[in-house]
């Protein structure tokens, strides 16, 4: 009897703390989630774009942005769900598709990202619904190319992984998930070749952007600004491109290439200033007219760089420069000027700049218009006032059009830039003034590196063997050989 007694209250011991424990995972499930919930909605207060569907009998809420979702997918879903009974909600939510969410930064991230929040007792799950539209694949518009592909990035970072898969069908493709910003959470994905890149380079690159912490970045451009070695430097010390097929031949250059969400660009590292001498139509056609094309780019490099600071130090200190038979053309030209030429020099130059500037901002049609006013009607109305030359109007002239040959908007950008300094130069002190700033500039840009490599390879430190695949484009079979 008394045995009886004993077993009696053992069991019923167990069967109190059985439902005394059950009632607590209840009660610590139910907190959770209710702490879930309630962050979710303090932190998303104020978010009169914020949606919510509920569905009181299965005590379920979902939250989304309806302009970030697809509402096709969304409807079926909701369709799907009307039809569920409490009892087959929670097998119904353990397929694969749906995510649970652990804390509430997973969560912000993935409705920021697109997609819909679903709150049960329990838990909360990300349901896929992020809008796949966007920006249709189109030629690029800054990097036009006559032969070759036409296709361009988008502001898509999947479509822009997706351009880069379909040429590199290979397993050595490898990408890195980094994000970036401290509020804004930016993803970026770093590619590379497997065995062709660096390890010690991608560590770095992955150092310097998980370094950064700013979060009003909205483009590849700024980014590398914030990563590269040399912030006050006018040379762009990354590559950034928006053509698949370009980023595609420098990553099998053994280079780390950088995509980031809502950016048509990517960028390329390391990299030295003869890579944004290079364009996909050196490589379409044979190795001799590709050779060909790229000195002429070195030429014009040089006529926008020194053609008008040039004209400024002949016409102001070394009238012997100029050939007998032109000087009489000159005289008459310049008599009418009141001003000297470095000043006339830099007014048509900085007219130049605004026309250009002009030109870029304003729609097509009329970016076309304001080019032939300020090209013909304001450059001859100059003449005529007397306020600059004929022939300084086709030396910037040509100046300008030797600046379109580069290839890199953002190169070309710097070396306008570094024109007014020889300009300037060479008013005070005439053809001294372009030796020197030679000096200053070659100084400069040895000095720079990128990744640590540096800016000039292979001419500072010299390297002949890489000549023919730096400064000129080489026979494809030697390079195959050479691997």
């Amino acid at each position: 009897m008394r045995k009886d007694r004993n077993r009696f209250l053992k069991d019923f011991k167990l069967q109190k703390d059985q439902i005394r424990n059950i009632t607590r995972v209840k009660q610590d499930t139910k907190i959770v989630r209710e702490s879930l919930l309630e962050q979710f909605i303090t932190d998303f207060k104020n978010s009169s774009d914020l949606s919510v569907t509920e569905f009181p009998y299965i005590q379920v809420k979902i939250y989304y942005f309806s302009y970030l979702i697809n509402k096709d997918h969304y409807e079926q879903f909701l369709s799907k769900l009307r039809n569920i009974t409490p009892e087959q909600l929670q097998p119904y939510l353990t397929h694969s598709e749906f995510k649970v969410l652990p804390d509430m930064k997973v969560l912000e991230e993935a409705i920021l990202s697109g997609n819909a929040i679903l709150f049960t007792e329990k838990q909360a799950y990300e349901l896929p619904f992020q809008q796949g539209k966007g920006r249709s694949i189109s030629s690029s518009e800054t990097e036009t190319v006559i032969l070759g592909a036409h296709d361009a990035f988008v502001e898509s970072v999947d479509v822009n992984l997706s351009l880069i898969r379909k040429r590199v069908m290979s397993s050595q493709l490898k990408t890195i998930k980094l994000y970036v910003g401290n509020t804004s959470k930016r993803t970026v994905y770093l590619l590379y070749i497997e065995g062709a890149a660096s390890d010690k380079d991608i560590e770095e690159v992955k150092k310097r952007i998980l370094s950064v912490h700013n979060d009003g970045i909205t483009d590849t451009n700024m980014l590398v600004q914030f990563i590269d070695e040399h912030p006050n430097s006018p040379f762009p010390q990354f590559y950034t491109t928006e053509r698949p097929d370009v980023t595609v031949y420098k990553l099998f250059e053994g280079k780390i290439v950088g995509l980031m969400d809502n950016s048509p660009n990517a960028f390329c590292t390391p990299v030295s200033f003869f890579d944004f001498m290079e364009s996909m139509d050196d490589f379409s056609q044979r190795w001799i007219v590709g050779t060909f094309i790229k000195i002429i780019r070195y030429i014009a490099i040089l006529v926008t760089l020194l053609f008008t600071a040039l004209y400024v130090a002949v016409t102001t200190y070394h009238y012997e420069m100029i050939p007998q038979a032109l000087l009489p053309t000159l005289l008459e030209s310049r008599s009418k000027v009141p001003f000297p030429p470095v000043i006339e020099a830099l007014f048509l130059e900085f007219l130049l700049e605004l026309l250009r500037e002009a030109g870029a901002r304003l729609p097509t049609k009329v970016g076309q218009t304001i080019g032939i006013v300020g090209g013909i009607v304001i450059g001859q109305a100059a003449v005529q006032a007397g306020i600059t030359s004929n022939i300084l109007i086709i030396v910037v002239a040509a100046s300008a059009i030797a600046s379109f040959v580069i290839p890199s908007y953002l190169l070309s950008g710097s070396i306008r830039i570094v024109r007014f300094g020889f300009i300037i130069l060479t008013g005070f002190w005439g053809n001294i003034g372009i030796v020197f700033g030679m000096g200053i500039l070659i100084i400069h840009l040895s000095s720079l590196t990128n990744l640590n490599s540096p800016y000039l390879l292979p001419i500072s430190p010299m390297y002949p063997k890489l000549f023919k695949y730096s400064l000129i484009r080489g026979p494809f079979k030697k390079k195959a050989e050479r691997g």
